[in-house]
């Protein structure tokens, strides 16, 4: 028989989740691990502008941001003046949303921790709550807390309603703080649609002011889809449109079934990285045999070493001594390979690596060539460039034809941005892969009950006795280790979840089929935050009081209950305050001076160094981070959910106040990120306000119906019944703004957009002409300087094949001519021509490349090598 005593430890206040004294230690703890990122940061930052000013270094000095001093902390205050417009000229659309909503959360709680620090707090130390009936007068002045309600099971005879004694009996005072909950979650939830109305106006606006007054290919095109097969031609499509008398058609970019290109393409780009790497040891090899030639000798004198010394050219360390190598030609081996043929591959030979990916790189280029002066099969997918952005806002904005799925227009995204890949994937196949990665992730959100479930129970000592009765007596007896597993434990393991899942669902978007990187980060955050909220909120709701054997007893009781769920998410609620406390406080003091000192970057850095065998992965080694929005927004989102919840029950004043240093901390980290040390290719155009807004209308009702439960618990059915009609009204916000919002969030007003007669004007008519325009007094916007020279073409189709990158220096580039990859076949590749700057020869007896490329260096290999130590200091030149 199980025994059914029940521990000290498990009676009263102990057998809740973390105490006070498990909040201080996890404070400690966060602040010791925060302050010491944050120091090293700011060591390191003036001493590796290449890892910290990254971004900076590569941008256009049109764009004026300022230079951040190389002091201590002299930095901070610099960043805070960046204006909103440097910011949004310099990180774009979506980097301006991301930092307003983190702008618009600190300004919001910071309103509300006004609010609860004084009337709430006053409210909660007033009045003294006890449900207990054999004790009806509480002890004076002791503080007020839900604790009690929740800290022992009630019958139903025994349920607690939460009544006062005052002059007039029990239920005066008890009626008036049950007000209270009431009047403060009006006026929270309508103070977060406010402030969220009131940003989205500005976001709008801001928006339309920054389409209307550029002007790049991507504002000129939509993407036309469900193009009928008779008219699958550029001349036919640049008819139909141009029929339609919306303008006229500047291009047409049919896309084609160029799936065999691409696998070339894709080949060629294996090929080459082996050849470079065949290449990197076999000069690796030379430089070993080098260094022995050319030892100093015996029977050499002094003076002929040190003439030798004198002669040695600093600059040309990677290529060795001419006659050393001449001489120990002989004893260096070239890199060989087994090519394995025959029946079942079961017969292999080894041959010279270099010869055999020279020739296969050669083949490729001439099957390359071929293939780009095909005739490919015409698909049901078009981009379509007009003449002015107006007419492309009427074509997108219209319906083209009568019948149901066909000629559809969207606004296409950038061409950078296009997953060429998927413009030519069946549709069925498209809208097969969307499922399937739909059902998976549903199927691995159930999964995640066990390891969320899991944690949860490691929140009250009384659950791990369950599992482990051992190690919860040897945790009573230590005060320490208790809080850092009951706190610390399970706080960094969910962070360390918030960190991993990402990736993983970032890999699950990506094959998904969606067109653009834009809607792959868009969907990343979609799946990110139901992740976090569905399993760090209401899996934590549910399981939080309860040990992982009590969970599906708690679901099977709810089933045939509904009243057994809502009790278990109040109490839960109530109890898990201060785990969520610790959460909030983690991220705000501990992990985000983390992710300024970009801990990951530095802690990989070594592997990926060591890993680094040619060239191209010594020049990729400097490349600045990628900002993932799908990664930092949804634990963001579930902060302020957090905040919002907590607003009205006790502690608010110190959820609330974590709520402003996190997202204050938060703001200060991610405008230096976005601004200086870290890239954004995505090209979204401010996309994720919407999502932002939807997820907050979540928490808003999130937040009712807590309340509500709380309220319906406490008997209090007057004050519940008048939530519902606060519900009513934030659903009905949430239509009135998907329908009055989104479709400014999604195309330009043509009464927004600059017309080609009135350069550098407003472009709104009705603003006030004393009004400065923040937009038209920029030479460029960022979006502009990106597509300055692109179009809407595969890149398999026009994109210089790379040459293979040997030496310190990338190779040079070709003709305009041989780059679209039609060139000579007799043209020669030699190695020595991006070595002439150091007067650098090939030796004698070492072999050259003996392929002819007709293709130059890609974009992202624009510069050299350089120091192979990338975070050097190497002065004013990395800013």
């Amino acid at each position: 028989m199980a025994n059914t005593t029940v521990p000290d430890y498990c009676k009263g206040e102990t057998a809740l989740a973390p105490g006070t004294k498990d909040i201080f230690v996890q404070l400690v703890l966060s602040f010791a691990l925060g302050l010491t990122a944050f120091v090293a940061f700011c060591i390191l930052r003036p001493r590796w502008k290449s890892l910290y000013a990254a971004r900076r270094r590569r941008e256009n000095p049109e764009i004026a941001l300022p230079n951040l001093p190389d002091s201590f902390l002299g930095w901070i205050p610099a960043l805070y003046r960046v204006t909103e417009d440097q910011v949004l000229a310099s990180a774009g659309l979506d980097g301006f949303v991301f930092l307003s909503f983190f702008k618009m959360s600190l300004r919001l709680f910071a309103t509300m921790l006004f609010f609860a620090a004084t009337v709430l707090w006053p409210i909660h130390r007033t009045f003294d709550a006890y449900p207990d009936p054999n004790h009806p007068t509480p002890p004076k002045n002791s503080s007020i807390t839900l604790d009690s309600v929740f800290s022992r099971d009630w019958s139903e005879d025994e349920t607690p309603s939460l009544t006062f004694e005052g002059k007039h009996g029990f239920s005066d005072k008890g009626w008036s703080y049950l007000w209270s909950y009431l009047a403060f979650t009006w006026f929270f939830s309508l103070l977060t649609i406010y402030f969220m109305n009131t940003e989205t106006f500005k976001i709008v606006k801001i928006r339309q002011d920054y389409l209307g007054t550029q002007s790049t290919i991507t504002d000129r095109t939509f993407r036309l889809t469900g193009i009928p097969k008779d008219l699958r031609t550029e001349k036919k499509i640049k008819d139909f449109v141009e029929n339609l008398e919306i303008g006229h058609v500047k291009s047409v970019s049919l896309c084609r079934e160029w799936g065999e290109l691409d696998s070339l393409v894709a080949r060629r780009q294996k090929t080459l990285y082996k050849l470079e790497e065949a290449w990197s040891a076999y000069r690796s090899q030379k430089a070993v045999a080098s260094r022995a030639v050319t030892a100093p000798d015996t029977a050499r004198d002094e003076s002929e070493q040190a003439g030798d010394a004198e002669d040695d050219d600093p600059n040309e360390h990677l290529l060795a001594d001419e006659g050393g190598v001449r001489d120990a030609a002989a004893d260096r081996q070239r890199p060989k390979i087994r090519l394995r043929f025959g029946f079942l591959k079961m017969r292999n030979r080894k041959i010279d690596a270099l010869d055999y990916y020279e020739e296969k790189l050669r083949q490729l280029d001439e099957n390359i060539r071929v293939a780009r002066k095909k005739e490919y099969t015409p698909t049901d997918t078009a981009f379509v460039t007009m003449n002015s952005i107006a007419a492309c806002q009427m074509a997108i904005q219209a319906t083209l034809n009568p019948r149901p799925g066909q000629l559809l227009t969207k606004p296409a995204p950038s061409p950078y941005d296009v997953i060429w890949r998927n413009t030519y994937a069946p549709r069925y196949r498209r809208r097969l892969q969307s499922g399937i990665v739909t059902v998976f992730i549903t199927i691995l959100t159930v999964l995640w009950f066990f390891p969320v479930a899991f944690l949860a129970s490691l929140l009250s000592v009384c659950s791990i006795g369950l599992i482990a009765p051992g190690l919860a007596e040897s945790l009573q007896e230590h005060d320490i280790t208790r809080a850092l597993v009951r706190t610390g434990l399970p706080t960094l393991v969910v962070s360390l979840l918030n960190v991993l899942v990402p990736y993983l669902y970032d890999y699950l978007s990506n094959i998904q089929g969606f067109l653009s990187q834009g809607d792959v980060e868009l969907s990343a955050i979609s799946k990110n935050f139901f992740f976090v909220f569905f399993n760090i909120f209401v899996v934590y709701a549910v399981s939080g009081s309860a040990a992982l054997a009590d969970f599906w007893q708690i679901i099977r009781d709810s089933l045939s209950d509904t009243n057994t769920i809502a009790s278990k998410i109040a109490e839960s609620i109530q109890s898990l305050s201060n785990f969520y406390l610790n959460f909030i406080m983690l991220q705000a003091f501990g992990l985000f001076p983390f992710k300024l000192l970009q801990f990951g970057s530095i802690a990989l850095y070594p592997f990926y160094r060591m890993g680094a065998k040619t060239p191209r992965h010594f020049a990729q080694l400097v490349q600045p981070d990628l900002f993932n929005y799908g990664f930092f927004l949804p634990t963001a989102l579930l902060v302020f959910i957090l905040c919002l919840v907590y607003s009205v029950l006790p502690r608010a004043e110190l959820v609330l106040l974590l709520g402003v240093c996190y997202f204050g901390i938060g703001y200060f980290v991610y405008k230096y990120q976005l601004l200086y040390s870290m890239e954004q290719p995505q090209h979204a155009t401010g996309g994720a306000w919407p999502m932002i807004c939807r997820r907050i209308i979540v928490g808003v009702v999130s937040f009712q119906v807590v309340m509500l439960a709380i309220l319906v618990l406490r008997k209090a059915f007057l004050q519940a019944t008048l939530v519902v009609p606060l519900m009513a009204m934030t659903f009905w916000y949430a239509y009135y703004f998907h329908h009055q919002f989104i479709p400014l969030t999604k195309f330009i007003a043509l009464r927004s957009i600059k017309r080609g007669t009135d350069p550098g004007g407003p472009s709104n008519p009705s603003r006030n002409e004393e009004e400065p325009t923040r937009l038209t007094r920029r030479l460029s916007t960022i979006d502009e300087d990106k597509e300055k020279g692109i179009s809407f073409i595969n890149p398999s189709l026009i994109a210089p094949l790379d040459q293979p990158w040997i030496y310190k220096d990338p190779p040079p580039p070709i003709s305009p001519t041989e780059s679209a990859g039609y060139a000579d076949s007799t043209s020669d590749f030699d190695p020595v021509r991006y070595e002439s700057d150091n007067e650098s020869r090939v030796p004698e007896g070492e072999s050259r490349p003996r392929q002819n490329y007709a293709s130059t260096t890609s974009t992202s290999s624009s510069f050299s090598l350089g120091d192979t130590h990338v975070w050097r200091e190497n002065g004013d030149s990395n800013v």
